[in-house]
């Protein structure tokens, strides 16, 4: 029989804090056992594959447990911290005689758990922010999601009950396997509902679906000679006295499987152009002093922006994406543009929402706002979330260019070099000029070579005419 102090007690799960991501790190604890608790307080900051985030409790108690200690990787779903509500208030309401007492368990992998209903947050007068906290009987209200929606049949059993009020759903529920293996199944053209899982909890790995990929060999006949032994591969080795281990996990882990992806599934292309930008450093100074633009930042990345905005305005063609499921080229009527960042948690790439519409002033200001959300490692997830085309400025290093590769998604990226006093033929003379040179990488699937160059003149055309900002806009 259950005791009045085990049904008191809730578990607040691991959310799904970006978008269909499996699994979190935390990073760090804000209360400890013992600790009283209220709606809404942040207990904890955890880490994802996109950005860092704070968690906050939808109970009011004290704090009995935590379950896992910080530097810890959770997947979605796992309980993560139990709260005595008896101890922060009243009870909680019994359960229906139908539902089970204690909290649902978490939906597999890939699907979307169901926000609570507002009959359910009403008693405390709030929403949850987060999703993960189970599902209401009554909600309707689903996040987006990315790919076909799963239809209601697929659901798992626990989800069947709540939302029906009678028995599990027929159906098989979707495969647990985390997106790259998602992704390796469909490139292998593997079911993943025929793959037996080696993982915990039932999870798909990578070795999984090689092994479903790979035909069954036919039996050999006996030979009468020995077959020559294949060669092993030489053993790798460490000197570990000298050597340091760093574990490929959140931020890191996101760009590299990205990276990967992107380099190995769009056929990249990339082109340069080295360009005299000194009326546009000019302009900059200028505009420094204008009362429009006091209280922002002015510096040559705003104008090499506004640039590549007017650039696509003229090449609309260039923002778009390849939809390989079902063989479309999706060309995108608004510019979502991506500024890559270099942050102490490693390489993001947040988008200025609807960049194609703002003036000069409010894109100044929104660059400002990115950069220092960057750097503060305070980035939400849905900051960098669709992107359409991409900025990555290497000259701040004091490098010359580079060959960027595409953002997951986008069909553009420019690099911008470093801005030096070079000599440079100018109206017939030898003179010394601010020169740049930058690098256009596209996915040439849906970006020919005559689209692409034509997007890198006109960004140099204007670098060089800064007046063309205004005829050509």
């Amino acid at each position: 029989m259950t005791t009045m102090t085990e049904a008191s007690v809730r578990e607040f799960r691991m959310p799904d804090v970006g978008e269909g991501l499996t699994e979190a790190e935390i990073l760090k604890w804000y209360v400890q056992p013992g600790d009283t608790v209220t709606d809404g307080q942040v207990v904890c900051e955890v880490e994802t594959a996109k950005a860092a985030v704070e968690l906050p409790i939808p109970y009011d108690g004290v704090v009995r447990d935590l379950h896992f200690p910080e530097g810890t990787t959770v997947d979605v779903g796992t309980p993560i911290i139990a709260v005595d509500v008896a101890g922060g208030g009243a009870a909680p309401a019994p359960a229906p005689a139908e539902a089970p007492a204690e909290a649902p368990a978490p939906a597999p992998a890939g699907t979307q758990p169901e926000e609570p209903a507002a009959s359910e947050a009403s008693g405390s007068g709030r929403q949850p922010v987060l999703v993960g906290y189970g599902v209401a009987a009554s909600s309707t209200k689903r996040r987006p999601r990315k790919g076909p929606e799963v239809p209601v049949q697929e659901a798992s059993a626990a989800i069947q009950t709540e939302v029906n009020g009678h028995g599990a759903a027929a159906a098989k529920p979707r495969p647990l396997a985390k997106p790259p293996v998602r992704k390796l199944a469909k490139d292998l053209g593997v079911d993943l509902t025929t793959v037996v899982p080696s993982g915990p909890d039932g999870i798909i790995t990578r070795e999984d679906v090689h092994a479903a990929a790979t035909p069954v060999p036919m039996p050999e006949p006996v030979l009468a000679a020995v077959a020559p032994v294949a060669p092993t591969a030489p053993v790798v080795t460490y000197d570990r006295a000298r050597e340091t281990r760093v574990p490929v996990k959140g931020v890191r882990k996101a760009t590299a499987a990205a990276m990967v992806g992107s380099a190995f599934t769009a056929p990249h292309v990339t082109e340069f152009v080295t360009v005299d930008v000194t009326r546009t450093l000019k302009l900059v100074e200028e505009l420094k002093q204008d009362k429009d633009m006091q209280g922002v930042r002015v510096n040559p990345l705003l104008l090499i922006a506004k640039a590549l905005l007017v650039a696509i305005k003229r090449n609309p063609d260039i923002n778009a994406s390849w939809d390989e499921a079902n063989q479309e080229i999706v060309v995108k009527h608004y510019v979502n543009l991506g500024i890559a960042a270099a942050t102490p948690r490693g390489l993001i790439v947040p988008n200025i929402k609807d960049a194609h519409d703002k003036t000069l002033p409010q894109l100044a200001e929104a660059l400002g706002e990115l950069v220092s959300t960057a750097r503060e490692g305070k980035t939400s997830p849905a900051a960098m979330q669709a992107g359409t085309v991409t900025i990555t400025n290497v000259g701040v290093f004091g490098v010359d260019t580079g060959t960027p590769i595409l953002n997951p998604g986008e069909s553009a990226i420019l690099a911008v070099g470093a801005i030096k006093l070079q000599p440079w033929v100018h109206k017939g003379k030898v003179k010394p000029r601010q020169v740049t040179t930058l690098a256009l990488s596209f996915d040439h699937r849906l970006v020919d070579g005559e689209l692409g160059s034509k997007v890198l003149a006109d960004v140099a055309a204007i670098l060089e005419q800064p007046k063309r900002l205004i005829t050509w806009a």
